[in-house]
């Protein structure tokens, strides 16, 4: 494989920022030793705790402290057929399984169908990561909301050692999922298991339309997926899996116009992300570790997901997330259409290529 920075390229920099917003030493960072340092210390019972650990000690990754998740429950949110055309073989749920194996990954994320097929063959092989809850898109028109696609105790009883769920933050239904998924991540603790939350902002007005006419998307703004990060460690999320921010100042967007949202302080953007008062600019290692910020400081860690599969620039665009990621303080990444959207050796290199920014000990938290 071509170093880190010759696969970073023109974005090598990357590799020698160093931050002037919260220090690294403020933070819960990852490491070998993180449950016994920093996940110890909440109510997690034991058995969590032996889960959380054996995740962590599984795969390429094992012993670092850092993750690297396939999630692959495209079939529900995307379709299967438009998720599994570019490469028919993964609506075979054991091919899903095998290339999470194959490619060194500490778990498999998938849906419970799509584990359940496989459980009694794979489940002692590799950490499963049930998702219970989907947005569908049979609907019609398509709506914007989670339903539920099991329950806890079949999770556990299929050998999950993880459950994972989405939230809409930002939606009208967000205060039901917020309510639902609650009650159900304090069952998952209560059977040993990890939870991990998709924190998602999802709302038409997100698309904010400026005084020139063109229309900024801000639903991967480093402050609007910051807040949805709070509120999902609020209700006991062990991980969080949120997107690498894009931009900043969603909240400044939103109270143009005589509208008013939300509460926001001009610091969140200057001092906390480097960005100017109305949240323009800023680095994304800075934008990134404002997430964290959020995640209690890291004592929920943060991963961040590989995003849609572009074709030849899949490894590239992988290699800027995981290192953005790692810089900022994260603990990993969860890629799942660039490494099965592709034949099976591909997606196990990108996977292989994503994990080595994680064991180069050269690739610091800036």
């Amino acid at each position: 494989m071509p170093s880190i920075a010759e696969l970073l390229g023109a974005d090598a920099a990357l590799l020698k920022y160093e931050s002037k917003t919260v220090s690294r030493a403020k933070l819960h960072l990852p490491g070998p030793d993180f449950v016994d340092r920093v996940f110890s210390q909440t109510d997690r019972s034991p058995v969590v705790m032996r889960n959380f650990q054996s995740i962590l000690n599984h795969g390429r990754l094992a012993g670092t402290g850092f993750v690297s998740i396939l999630p692959v429950d495209q079939g529900i949110e995307h379709s299967a057929g438009a998720s599994f055309a570019p490469n028919a073989e993964y609506f075979d749920p054991e091919n899903i399984v095998k290339l999470a194996i194959e490619g060194g990954c500490n778990a498999v994320a998938s849906t419970l169908g799509v584990l359940a097929a496989v459980s009694r063959k794979y489940a002692h092989r590799i950490p499963f990561l049930v998702k219970f809850n989907h947005n569908e898109m049979l609907t019609y028109p398509n709506v914007h909301k989670q339903s539920y696609f099991g329950s806890i105790r079949q999770c556990y009883e299929m050998g999950a050692m993880a459950v994972g769920a989405t939230i809409y933050f930002g939606n009208d239904s967000s205060r039901d999922e917020i309510a639902y998924v609650s009650d159900m991540f304090e069952e998952a603790h209560s059977y040993g298991m990890v939870t991990v939350l998709w924190c998602y902002t999802r709302n038409a007005a997100f698309k904010v339309k400026g005084a020139d006419g063109k229309s900024t998307d801000y639903h991967a703004s480093a402050d609007l997926t910051g807040q949805a990060n709070h509120m999902g460690a609020t209700i006991k999320a062990d991980i969080i899996k949120q997107k690498l921010p894009t931009n900043n100042g969603g909240y400044a967007a939103l109270n143009t116009g005589g509208s008013a949202y939300g509460k926001w302080d001009k610091r969140v953007y200057t001092d906390l992300c480097g960005s100017d008062e109305n949240g323009k600019g800023g680095h994304p290692i800075d934008l990134c570790r404002y997430q964290i910020l959020n995640n209690y400081m890291g004592r929920v860690p943060l991963i961040n997901s590989g995003g849609e599969s572009k074709g030849a620039t899949d490894v590239h665009e992988a290699v800027v997330t995981a290192v953005v990621n790692k810089r900022a303080g994260g603990m990993g990444l969860i890629s799942g259409r660039k490494a099965f959207q592709k034949p099976m050796k591909d997606g196990v290199a990108l996977l292989h290529a994503v994990q080595d920014v994680y064991l180069d000990k050269s690739v610091t938290v800036a």
